[in-house]
């Protein structure tokens, strides 16, 4: 029997990890070696590309860079860039913004900086964090941490840009989060971008808002709110786990479960034993 050859490795793998509709959120490993210039490509979508390890050089409308993990760059629709690596490869994480959420940080306007920004430790771990979250599979988590990332990084570019419209009085800042209460009452599953065009701010400025106004971020305090809903639902009898998760907008019966067990300390199956026996 002839044997057959291994697979070999791909030089490049993009791996899309969450889409969100206004956002998406891709893995790009790297494993190409010594080379020289790539050929030339027109990028299609803004993003912020984060380099996880390695090091390359990259080309950027005929302007060249050297980009390694303490560094974070920018793409644009009709860009042109080429890319050579030193050696060895290397791992990015790019997030893709629409345009309309771009415009919603950015001031009204769909667009990002030309130049690479330095990347320090905590916005590092910031994006690491994101794609644990995603990898666990929390995706209104993921939201959340998208909007808080994409915004930090903005800010340090510029800061103006991105603090406009923030609500002018404690009365404002009040009304709006008590909106936002009521729409997550209403839709438990709405996602901070939904609620953020519901109410007319961004989503970094309404992230920011509720938490100061609440003590907790529209995450934390949607997934109280779903526990009590799902608590609601297991007492009166609800059978089946996986269609209480959808129903409620959790990922999966294990985030449901998860959500559970922080808020209450217990899981689905033995919060339902323990209401019908009370």
């Amino acid at each position: 029997m002839k044997a057959t050859a291994p697979e070999q490795p791909r030089p490049l793998a993009k791996t899309s990890l969450v889409d969100g509709g206004d956002f998406v959120l891709e893995t790009v490993e790297c494993r190409c070696g010594h080379t020289g210039w790539s050929v030339p490509e027109n990028v299609a979508r803004y993003a912020i590309v984060f380099v996880r390890r390695g090091c390359f050089h990259r080309r950027l409308n005929g302007t060249e860079s050297f980009v390694d993990s303490t560094v974070l760059y920018f793409e644009r629709p009709d860009d042109e860039q080429q890319i050579a690596h030193p050696a060895g490869g290397d791992s990015c994480t790019a997030l893709y913004l629409s345009e309309a959420m771009l415009a919603t940080m950015w001031g009204g306007e769909a667009d990002l900086p030309d130049e690479p920004l330095p990347s320090d430790a905590r916005t590092d771990l910031q994006q690491r964090l994101l794609l644990a979250a995603v990898v666990r599979g929390d995706a209104g988590d993921a939201t959340e941490l998208v909007v808080d990332l994409a915004s930090t990084v903005l800010a340090r570019s510029a800061p103006k840009r991105v603090a406009s419209g923030r609500p002018a009085t404690a009365r404002a800042r009040r009304l709006l989060v008590d909106e936002v209460r009521q729409a997550l009452v209403e839709s438990p599953r709405a996602g901070v971008i939904e609620l953020a065009r519901r109410v007319a701010v961004s989503p970094h400025r309404l992230s920011r808002v509720f938490k100061a106004e609440t003590g907790q971020t529209i995450s934390r305090y949607r997934n109280r709110l779903r526990a009590r809903l799902a608590l609601e639902r297991l007492g009166a009898g609800e059978p089946c786990l996986a269609r209480l998760a959808a129903n409620l907008g959790f990922a999966d019966h294990a985030h449901l479960a998860r959500v559970l067990r922080l808020e209450l300390g217990a899981t689905p199956s033995r919060l339902r034993e323990r209401l019908a026996s009370a």
